[in-house]
This record gives structure tokens, C-alpha cells and sequence, in this order.
């Protein structure tokens, strides 16, 4: 056999195993043995536990056994300590307090990367994220106690905010509005999306009132109200958009309905609230009246519970990369990710779903 055509049939033979070898943890197939559901059998499931990542390697695969003989053990790049998440045209931006920076997951191109800007870019510990409607992506960064703002080809755009004032724990665009946290001031202070400058600040009552926040670490703006996680007082406050306190939900406590580490919130089309909790290790939903519905999650101990979880976002558009871990017998309505800054699963993903 001519020399030409043995090197060609080896090559082909190695690029052969090197596309077999993209086995990796996000294709597990779902079956009624195996599927993780919230609430428990025999109720009727509201949520299902779908996938979770923790590494490149689940992103992009691994490699089989005959590439690992050849190019040795691919141990991928971890994440290594999540906080913030945020999902935008299938860009997962995930904020890693050690890391210093973001990974960025493409679940189009199935590739995982760090993000660690350099300049005025520089970030120490961002710890929340947003990405607004032209792809702009804002980091609530609590190191450098302002909010720093990447364009979508992720060069540097502004920043904001004074460190000697002010400390900054959580971003949220709505409109032409820069929604955020100010845990220094026990404030939510509102910025122009156009210029930054401050428009205006909430609330302004004193210590020990209702409305007062003792230590904001978590927003989410709707069309008509303002969440935001008071780690200080154990509650979540919902406010009018002028900052006018509409009601509390939760309260201290060791039972449901209640908290001992609030930390992110989300809120879905239908105004379920959805509240982390890091001490009971789970999160909890609320109806519209701060009437609790249930839970899901727990202490670590399978594919499906949390480990110190911080985040939680609702996400309606990217259904496609998700789909095929949904039951067939559940019709998927939402999707939901959950950080967790410990354990061997640091993202997961749920859905939010209903018998068909």
C-alpha cells in the first residue's frame, strides 16, 4: 500500500475517535427511572431537574479512551466558584468570585471560555450579571464596588458608581433604566442606561421600618414592581417602581416559607416568585400574594439538589438547546439555572413543565 494512502487512512482513523469522543455529561437520556421531579410522586410535577454543568468538558466533551491514549487526560477548565448567572442568544455568562472574571458558555458553538478583562475592564469579584436587549453585558462587581459594562463583542464600555460610597451587589436593565443593588447605602439606586447618571434612590425611610433595607443583595424588575432580597431583615420587599413598598414575603425562620439566607430571586410572566435560599439550600416559590406554592432543591446529596446556591434566573428563549432532556410526557414552559458555589454541580438547570 502506497505510503500516501496509509497516512491518509491513519488520519482518518483518528479524526473518526477524535468526533466519537464528544460523549460528556449533558446527554443523559431522561426515563422514569431516572427522572428527578418537584414536587415528589404522586403529586402532580411542576418542575424536573434536566442537566447540569460544571466544566468545559461538559460543554464541549471529552475525550475517549483511544484520544486520551494519544493526547492524554483532558481535565477541561472548571468553574470554579459561581455566583451571578445570565443568559442571553445562547451566551451563558456565569460570574466566578475566584476566578475573577465570567465563563462564557456558547451552547451554540458548544465552546466555554474565561473571561478576564484586563485595562479599565479589570474585574476583582463580580458576583452579579445582566445582559440587556443589544447584548451589553453589566457586572456587578463587589470588589471594585461599581458596575462595569461590556459591549457585545465584550470590550470594554463604562463603568459606574463611587467605591467610597457606595458597594454595589446586583445589576437589572429594564428599559432605559440601570437598576441596582447598593448594599453600603441600603439602597437601590437607579441610573440612565444613556448617560449613568443617577436618576433617583429608594428607600429613603429609616432603620428599623418596614421599608427600610438592611442589606440588599439581590433585585428583579418587572413591568410593574421591584423585588429585592433584604439578606439583613430575611424577607423579600417588593416595591413600587417610584419605591413605595408594596409588601414583604417570608420572614426569619426554620420552616417553609421562611428564611435563614435569602440571596438571588427571580420572577416569572406569571408573578411566582422565586426566592434562594443558601441555609436550607433550596428555592422557594411564592404565588402573587407571597403565599408560598412549594420548593425544590435540597443539601447536596444527588443529580438535582444544591450546594450553597446563590442565583436563580427564568429563561424563555433558548428551549432548543434543553428540550431533549425534558420528559416526553411534560410540555416545558420555561427553563430555570440555579448556581451553586459548592459541590460537584455548579450550574443546573431545571424546567418548569406541565403533563401533557
Amino acid at each position: 500500500m502506497p505510503l500516501l494512502k496509509k497516512s491518509f487512512l491513519f488520519f482518518s482513523f483518528i479524526a473518526l475517535f477524535f468526533f466519537l469522543s464528544c460523549a460528556h455529561k449533558m446527554t443523559r437520556e431522561i426515563t422514569l427511572d431516572n427522572i428527578v421531579v418537584y414536587p415528589s410522586p404522586p403529586d402532580t410535577a411542576r418542575i424536573q431537574y434536566l442537566t447540569s454543568f460544571s466544566s468545559s468538558v461538559d460543554i464541549t466533551g471529552e475525550r475517549s479512551p483511544f484520544m486520551r491514549f494519544i493526547l492524554g487526560e483532558d481535565l477541561g477548565k472548571p468553574i470554579i466558584k459561581p455566583y451571578g448567572i445570565s443568559i442571553y442568544k445562547g451566551k451563558i455568562y456565569i460570574c466566578d468570585t475566584i476566578l475573577g472574571g465570567l465563563e462564557i458558555v456558547d451552547l451554540n458553538k458548544r465552546t466555554f471560555d474565561y473571561f478576564r478583562p484586563s485595562g479599565m475592564g479589570l474585574l476583582k469579584k463580580p458576583i452579579n450579571s445582566f445582559v440587556d436587549n443589544q447584548g451589553n453585558l453589566y457586572v456587578a462587581d463587589a470588589g471594585r464596588k461599581q458596575v462595569v459594562i461590556f459591549n457585545p463583542d465584550l470590550t470594554y464600555k463604562a463603568s459606574f458608581g463611587n467605591p467610597e460610597t457606595m458597594r454595589f451587589t446586583d445589576v437589572f436593565v429594564k428599559n432605559d433604566s440601570i437598576w441596582v443593588c447598593d448594599m453600603k447605602a441600603h439602597t437601590v439606586r437607579v441610573f440612565s442606561a444613556k448617560n449613568y447618571k443617577e436618576l433617583f434612590r429608594f428607600p429613603e425611610e429609616k432603620p428599623k421600618t418596614d421599608p427600610f433595607l438592611s442589606s440588599p443583595t439581590n433585585l428583579f424588575v418587572t413591568d410593574k414592581y421591584v423585588y429585592v432580597s433584604d439578606f439583613g431583615s430575611f424577607k423579600i420587599k417588593v416595591y413600587t417602581k417610584k419605591g413605595e413598598l408594596v409588601r414583604t414575603v417570608g420572614s426569619y425562620g426554620k420552616v417553609l416559607g421562611q428564611f435563614v439566607r435569602p440571596k438571588g430571586i427571580a420572577v416569572d410572566k406569571d408573578e411566582i416568585l422565586y426566592v434562594v435560599d443558601a441555609g436550607f439550600e433550596n428555592v422557594q416559590l411564592f404565588d402573587a400574594q407571597g403565599n408560598l406554592l412549594m420548593f425544590f432543591g435540597g443539601s447536596y446529596e444527588k443529580p438535582g439538589d444544591m450546594w450553597l446556591p446563590a442565583k436563580v434566573i427564568i429563561d424563555y428563549d433558548n428551549f432548543q438547546y434543553f428540550e431533549k432532556y425534558v420528559y416526553k410526557g411534560f410540555k416545558l414552559k420555561y427553563l430555570i439555572f440555579v448556581t451553586n458555589q459548592y459541590g460537584p454541580d455548579k450550574v443546573n438547570v431545571y424546567g418548569f413543565v406541565e403533563p401533557r
